[in-house]
């Protein structure tokens, strides 16, 4: 996240874009105010019936019935403005709680929906990290923070009304000294946002290494390496620490130096008073009631203040959301529009200029490329790592919008498409792909290969699995999560069976795979290299291996963009 982002969302009391896209957000915060307004007319009920027992006991005749109705009435007032705070927090948890639900589905969606983006897809550990314990901040910064926002933009305004009409002089001093202790505040503020966000970035980074430690775990211990990572965890998590401490440090010294502000204010309103009671110009019964309440008019600005630490983290979590959902950062491009794809048997896919660059690096992901990829025949793209091959492939597949240029489908009867007014769910009905990574799921292998065509048949799987160089694998073998227990040259066979299936019994015309013949063996990569000749369709290959490149009826070089090597 950019550190303008930063202090855009950190710098507001309230993050505008909580309120625009969450109903829960804006039903809490009319329930809020409303309670917040209660509140501070019982706050000076509460100081008028102090002041009046107060007054009433010393210069009346003791307990008289008077006294004993406002006693009673001062009970109900305190029971009613407890009553009121419980009220308030159960709002704000329950509101908490439909706003994290609302976030979590949104930025799930929105991952899993398989729009195009102008940028790379955020990782997978800083979402964990965001939709767990990220997320949770918000409990806080809506049982905290907004209540008492809440109640610093209703009750000042009232106490300052209440003071002035009781006693002038009071309410403009209560009025003049009030704005010294929004200076401070946000003076605190600005230090709390900074260490805040530091210390969200690096629970963020102990995620990651956490995450990637996690991945490397079987690699690590091979080349007896994992033992050393017990020292780059401590280290990581130590540096949290770190920052965990010095963000509750200065959260602690912000509240002193606000409680100071506030008493120094408070003191001046109580002296001014104590003189003119002294000198007669000042009833007890006024005094005591501008007196008792004057505090109620700096508190919830001193609430406001101590809590800035739940806000200043609750709004780096909103950052992070609303990167993901509107892109601030390289996110989303343009929706695609809803028209259904084209038969692509026969089709030809023109590539047009087209260039991806993301935000933030000089040099494109894939430089200005034209090509043709012709029906019925088997295309391998080659070039040096880093010249856009893949990225190429994730274009075709719709996951990344042209920075510039575009792509253009002719059908077998003579119609022109642009891929970016197609219905990208329906296009994609049309491709089996075979990414360099291939995704596994927790099931079984024929459970995996029916992903491409789920009415598939047993037979259908055997003998995709067979074409893919895999007849080891048994359809009814377990997969752990991630496929775990599957090497990487399994893998990649399963991810050939279910794009062969696809194709047999899919409807899928097109083929796209990005180096599928990595990590085999030559006997196996004959097998691949003959089903993917008779599949009749048309192929994109991404290829790096010679006898993959010499079967391709075409060939393309792409080039790498200036800087980039091989």
């Amino acid at each position: 996240m950019s550190s303008t982002a930063v202090q855009a969302g950190s710098t507001r009391p309230l993050d505008p874009r909580l309120v625009r896209r969450s109903r829960a957000v804006r039903s809490y915060l009319v329930t809020s105010v409303a309670l917040a307004t209660v509140m501070a007319a019982l706050v000076v009920a509460q100081s008028w019936l102090i002041a009046r027992i107060v007054s009433d006991g010393f210069e009346g005749s003791g307990l008289v019935p008077a006294v004993t109705a406002a006693v009673v009435a001062l009970a109900v007032a305190v029971l009613a403005r407890a009553g009121l705070g419980w009220i308030h927090e159960v709002v704000s948890a329950r509101a908490a709680v439909r706003v994290k639900t609302q976030l979590r589905d949104e930025v799930v969606a929105s991952l899993l929906d398989g729009a195009p983006r102008r940028g790379p897809r955020p990782e997978s550990s800083h979402v964990v990290t965001l939709l767990g314990p990220g997320l949770d901040k918000l409990d806080t910064y809506f049982a905290r923070y907004l209540p008492a926002l809440a109640l610093a933009l209703t009750v000042p305004a009232v106490v300052i009304v209440a003071a002035f009409v009781a006693d002038p002089l009071s309410g403009v001093t209560i009025a003049v000294t009030l704005p010294l202790t929004v200076l401070f505040m946000v003076l605190v503020g600005y230090m709390t946002r900074d260490r805040t966000e530091r210390r969200w970035r690096a629970m963020v980074r102990l995620g990651h290494h956490f995450s990637d430690v996690l991945d490397g775990l079987v690699v690590l211990k091979v080349f007896g390496r994992s033992r050393n990572q017990t020292k780059g965890i401590a280290e990581v998590g130590e540096r949290n620490r770190e920052e965990t401490m010095g963000a509750l440090r200065l959260a602690f010294l912000s509240s002193f130096v606000l409680e100071l502000v506030a008493t120094i204010s408070v003191a001046l309103v109580a002296v001014s008073i104590g003189l003119r009671i002294v000198e007669g110009h000042m009833s007890l019964m006024t005094g005591l009631f501008v007196l008792v309440l004057a505090p109620d008019a700096y508190l919830p600005l001193r609430q406001v203040g101590s809590h800035f630490h739940d806000s200043a983290e609750g709004q780096s979590v909103a950052d992070d959301v609303y990167e993901i959902l509107d892109g601030e950062a390289g996110g989303r491009a343009p929706a695609y529009r809803d028209h259904p794809a084209p038969d692509l048997t026969g089709a030809t896919i023109a590539v047009d200029g087209v260039t991806v660059s993301y935000e933030g690096r000089s040099i494109p992901a894939l430089p200005p490329t034209t090509l043709t990829i012709e029906p019925g025949r088997v295309t391998a793209l080659t070039g040096p790592s880093g010249c856009g091959k893949s990225t190429l492939v994730d274009v075709l597949m719709g996951f990344v919008a042209p920075t510039a240029g575009r792509v253009t489908i002719r059908a077998a009867d003579g119609t022109s498409y642009d891929l970016a007014d197609l219905d990208l769910a329906s296009w994609r009905t049309r491709i089996a792909w075979v990414p360099q990574v291939p995704g596994v799921l927790e099931g079984t292998i024929a459970a995996n290969v029916r992903l491409g065509a789920p009415d598939a048949s047993d037979d259908d799987v055997t003998r995709a699995l067979r074409d893919a160089g895999a007849p080891d694998l048994h359809p009814w073998r377990e997969v752990h999560e991630a496929g775990a227990n599957l090497s990487a040259g399994e893998r990649r066979r399963l991810a050939v069976a279910r794009a062969l299936l696809r194709v047999r019994r899919g409807g899928a015309a097109v083929m796209l795979l990005d180096e599928p013949t990595a990590g085999l063996d030559a006997a196996t990569e004959r097998e691949v290299r003959r089903s993917l000749r008779d599949a009749l369709v048309t192929v994109v290959v991404v290829a790096h291996r010679s006898a993959l490149v010499a079967d391709a009826d075409t060939v393309i070089a792409l080039t790498a963009p200036t800087g980039v090597t091989a």
